[in-house]
């Protein structure tokens, strides 16, 4: 991170937000090693078994993401198979980032940052920097691509926005021929959704006629895990969208 942070002539808002991520990835594998090598040591007979050494073990049998590693991770309800190959596409994509710091992947894996919220607010940081605007007056409009997968995408995002992608719709799915949120299919439980152009526009300046605002949340749990609003096209009243609990979902694994 040093070595990354010195190479930076300019730290904007983007690399504030992956600089934080890769902080937050570094202490996580760093427990890992840690609490593995000491649980290795107890069954060797070089330590004593503690507490937290024997909660370990026992998360580990039960396929269970263990406590202590939870504490410096992000939101997840994955089994601990699950949670490891997200944990390896995670890194991946910092890496990824790591190889070129003064800029910001083509299209961002949200779902795969800790803390989402934080490259949103970088977002609109950065929209409210060009326009010389405060940062209160500004929110986060969706516009959803007709691509689904970052490979198809053609240059960067326009109006100064960012690409993300990782969304997965439950209660509905996206109609991707007429770009709007219909009626899922019959045993559908979570329909991916296309890449999303998220951009910085005055709160003033939102028109919310044929549009629900669709809540996002990290994980399948929702509540506490509220990331924001997103705006999706509907020829059905918004109403009808609330009512059957439709939301977008960041990360849907097992």
């Amino acid at each position: 991170l040093d070595e990354i942070e010195g190479g930076l002539e300019d730290k904007g808002p983007y690399q504030n937000v992956f600089l934080q991520e890769c902080e937050i990835m570094n202490n996580l594998t760093a427990e890992m090693r840690r609490s593995l090598k000491e649980l290795k040591m107890g069954f060797d007979g070089e330590l004593t078994m503690s507490n937290a050494m024997e909660s370990l073990m026992v998360a580990l049998y039960l396929d269970r993401v263990p406590e202590s590693w939870q504490k410096l991770a992000w939101d997840s309800m994955r089994s601990l198979a699950a949670w490891i190959q997200d944990l390896q596409s995670r890194y991946e994509q910092l890496t990824s980032w790591t190889n070129n710091p003064t800029d910001i992947p083509r299209c961002t894996w949200l779902s795969g940052l800790s803390n989402p919220t934080s490259f949103l607010t970088a977002v609109k940081q950065v929209t409210a920097q060009k326009a010389k605007l405060p940062l209160d007056s500004i929110i986060i409009q969706t516009d959803v691509t007709k691509k689904m997968e970052a490979k198809d995408l053609e240059g960067e995002a326009k109006d100064g926005g960012a690409y993300c992608n990782g969304f997965y719709l439950e209660g509905a799915r996206w109609d991707l021929e007429v770009g709007q949120i219909v009626k899922s299919l019959p045993k559908e439980m979570f329909v991916p959704m296309p890449v999303i152009n998220c951009k910085g526009i005055l709160s003033s300046a939102q028109d919310t006629t044929g549009v629900f605002l669709c809540p996002v949340y990290k994980t399948q749990f929702r509540g506490p895990t509220f990331v924001f609003l997103a705006q999706f096209k509907t020829k059905s009243p918004a109403a009808r969208w609330i009512l059957a609990g439709v939301a977008a979902v960041l990360d849907v694994g097992e």
